[in-house]
Parts: C-alpha cells; sequence; structure tokens
C-alpha cells in the first residue's frame, strides 16, 4: 500500500512562510508526477503546483512568484515553499502522487492533507 503524509502546516501571519512535505511510503513503481493541491472552504481542490519525471514543474498563477516546489527523488520526497502567505492561501493542502505502472497504467493516490491557516 502506497502512503503519502503531509507534515509542516499550521498557523502563520500574513507575509510569514511555512514549509510542506509530503514523505511517500509503500510499493511505488514509477513516479509520473508528485503535486500540491489545496481546497478552502467552501471551493473546490485546486492545483497549486506539480513536479514531473522529467523536473519540469507547474504552478498556478496565484502563486507561482512565491511557492516553490521541490522533491527529493531517492526518497520520492516532496515539499512547497511558501513565502508571502496571503490569507487567501488559507486552506487544506494536500499531496498527490501519479505511479506509473510498466504497462502504462497510472494510479493516483492522495495524502490526509495539511492545515494551512494564513491570519493576523
Amino acid at each position: 500500500q502506497v502512503q503519502l503524509v503531509e507534515s509542516g502546516g499550521g498557523l502563520v501571519q500574513p507575509g510569514g512562510s511555512l514549509r510542506l512535505s509530503c514523505v511517500t511510503s509503500g510499493s511505488i513503481l514509477s513516479v509520473y508526477s508528485m503535486g500540491w493541491y489545496r481546497q478552502a472552504p467552501g471551493k473546490q481542490r485546486e492545483l497549486v503546483a506539480e513536479v514531473f519525471s522529467d523536473s519540469t514543474t507547474n504552478y498556478a498563477a496565484p502563486v507561482k512568484a512565491r511557492f516553490t516546489i521541490s522533491r527529493d527523488n531517492a526518497k520520492n520526497t516532496v515539499y512547497l515553499q511558501m513565502n508571502s502567505l496571503k490569507p487567501e492561501d488559507t486552506a487544506v493542502y494536500y499531496c498527490k502522487l501519479i505511479d506509473r505502472a510498466p504497462w502504462g497504467g497510472l494510479s493516483v493516490y492522495w495524502g490526509q492533507g495539511t492545515q494551512v491557516t494564513v491570519s493576523s
């Protein structure tokens, strides 16, 4: 069984920083991508950032100048450095893994989420 465990969330004031971590374990075959999503109250879950197996990255426009996604390939661990946080960044942040089987099939795994609250 594949598990994703997020950590690093918390309460921070506007302008502050947080670093989220997502540690994976289990029978991972070949990572296609790892990413971060977030879901604010009353809203749909949305992409924040993702990194692909070829190391290319993709960021949502609201966070592109402020957040940085990175990974440790040996550990299949992904990080999200969040700087200049704004109240609108408040959400539950989820880690996502897309695993690729040799025959081309994809499996999607989600973590339980970690709460990020940006407030004065």
